[in-house]
């Protein structure tokens, strides 16, 4: 499994929707939410085998604007020893 940050973003007018449709699919818990501050995103590190399962936990009307980056930690070791370009 790999970890992903799953960025969703929705307009004013769409927030109760994509909440509900966030709820419905059983990822509502799992996002942080930008909303009740004016910033209508959902925020979420989840666990998924690829990126298009993580996109799943995002509803379909928002799937084309959402953003699924994978997520890797680096060792301090393995930084000490990288080489500037």
């Amino acid at each position: 499994m790999h970890r992903f940050l799953v960025i969703s973003h929705h307009t004013g007018e769409d927030c109760v929707r994509a909440l509900k449709e966030t709820l419905a699919i059983g990822y509502l818990t799992h996002f942080d939410w930008g909303c009740k501050d004016g910033a209508h995103t959902g925020w979420a590190v989840l666990e998924a085998e690829d990126k298009a399962q993580a996109i799943l936990s995002v509803p379909t009307f928002l799937r084309p604007s959402a953003q699924v980056v994978q997520l890797t930690k680096f060792a301090a070791d393995k930084v000490h020893a990288m080489h500037i370009k």
